[in-house]
């Protein structure tokens, strides 16, 4: 195990020592536990966004052709369900946060490129 020097604002730190206890838990455990959430975070996202390049349409294609055709389940018709108000994604909230538009070589992991990374797993 490695030693880190860590310097945080006075406000920070009393911040994550009432969380810290209130959790329960030591400042170090919390703050391990908050490096290792982000770190899956970040990590998460670059493997998403690779899996999203390696996907191939045509296979997608291929297996949307073998779902039937057949009408849908009661209440999954489309134009049917009431939409409630909802709050931007996580995703959405970083592009809007970033200014980071979707460009032709840019791939973001947010849900509307999960069926992507879906179809590269099937293959």
């Amino acid at each position: 195990m490695s030693m880190l020097s860590l310097r945080l604002p006075e406000s920070l730190h009393r911040k994550v020592r009432e969380l810290a206890s209130k959790e329960s838990i030591s400042i170090n455990q919390f703050i391990t536990t908050a490096v290792a959430e982000k770190m899956a975070d970040l990590l998460t996202e670059e493997y998403l966004e690779e899996r999203a390049w390696r996907a191939d349409p045509a296979v997608f294609d291929r297996i949307l052709a073998r779902a039937p055709d057949v009408p849908p389940l009661p209440g999954d018709e489309r134009g049917q369900r009431q939409v409630t108000e909802r709050r931007p994604s996580a995703c959405s909230r970083q592009k809007l946060a970033s200014g980071v538009s979707h460009g032709q070589r840019h791939v973001h992991a947010c849900a509307a490129d999960a069926p992507r990374s879906v179809v590269s797993e099937l293959s």
